[in-house]
């Protein structure tokens, strides 16, 4: 399949030049991964950031809270959001454009968590984290300005998966209500052998090596659990609208496809946006001319869902 040439030549860019985790500790990625951050110059510009801590059930968790730059009249819609990076490494900072962009492209309230990482906190802690987070931000809207009928969970890659289970854990729970979950190339199973991850295992950014370990770091324990691995829960009815975005050359692509396919099985409304020529972890990478098209594809959808009109 052709590829655009400026999506080439950030893949082989970024392939190059990402560090061989499996072979290091969960600390000596988390340095390494630290390392290659850069300042971004002119950040885009929000109403405000401020950073909070949420009393969590393991201590305080920190957290960003980032007000739109827009014209979206209060109560706003709030965003609980989870990071990606493998449930190991990655931050607030890592994912402060992609969270200041969501929040003016929705004109939502985005509040950006930090969780704790593996392998020193294995799962569930991460999921509990963002299940706090998500608890504290419904007990808050009117602190927020926002409406606490339009709660949306998100996340990337190891944040998809969050999402995607902490929308289970409230399901289950009793609450707090949701009205959409958006799951950006989610990690959903640990199953290393699906059509997407036999075709890009390797020179394709994310590979089958990193996947494994990090899921060795997450759940040393195995991922039977449904707030472990979504793909796992007897049924996902009863979940809120959802919205999927894969990447055709990501080894996850198969597994997101999977459960968007599963998703609208089992009665959830549910939006699947696919992009062929795009590689994992797209959505964080500014430059691409391509990120700003499907970044502003995810706010309509999610604007769609929630009622609101952007145009």
């Amino acid at each position: 399949m052709q590829i655009d040439p400026e999506v080439q030549s950030m893949l082989e860019i970024l392939d190059a030049g990402f560090p061989r985790v499996e072979e290091m500790t969960g600390p000596e990625a988390r340095a390494a991964i630290r390392a290659r951050l850069q300042p971004v110059a002119n950040p885009e510009p929000v109403a405000s950031i401020r950073n909070i801590e949420i009393d969590g059930p393991a201590g305080p968790i920190p957290a960003r809270v980032y007000e739109p730059a827009s014209d979206v009249a209060d109560p706003r819609p709030v965003v609980v959001f989870a990071h990606g990076g493998g449930f190991v490494f990655c931050d607030l900072d890592t994912h402060d454009g992609l969270c200041r962009a969501m929040a003016n492209g929705i004109g939502a309230v985005v509040v950006s968590v930090d969780y704790r990482l593996a392998p020193e906190h294995p799962a569930p802690a991460a999921l509990e984290d963002v299940y706090a987070a998500l608890v504290w931000a419904h007990a808050n809207c009117a602190e927020l300005n926002g409406d606490p009928s339009r709660i949306v969970v998100a996340g990337d890659s190891a944040g998809g998966n969050l999402a995607a289970t902490v929308a289970l854990a409230a399901r289950d729970r009793g609450g707090p209500a949701l009205a959409a979950q958006a799951l950006i190339y989610p990690v959903i199973d640990d199953d290393f052998d699906t059509e997407s991850y036999r075709a890009y295992a390797v020179g394709h950014f994310n590979t089958r090596a990193a996947m494994r370990w990090y899921w060795q770091q997450y759940a040393p324990g195995g991922a039977d659990s449904p707030l472990i691995s979504p793909a796992r829960a007897e049924t996902l009815a009863g979940l809120p609208p959802a919205v999927v975005v894969t990447a055709g050359r990501d080894p996850l692509c198969s597994e997101g496809d999977g459960y968007a396919a599963r998703l609208a099985f089992d009665g959830v409304a549910t939006t699947h946006r696919r992009y062929d020529d795009l590689f994992h972890g797209f959505m964080t990478v500014a430059a691409l001319s391509a990120t700003q098209l499907t970044r502003k594809q995810l706010w309509e959808d999610l604007s769609g869902i929630l009622g609101i009109d952007r145009r």
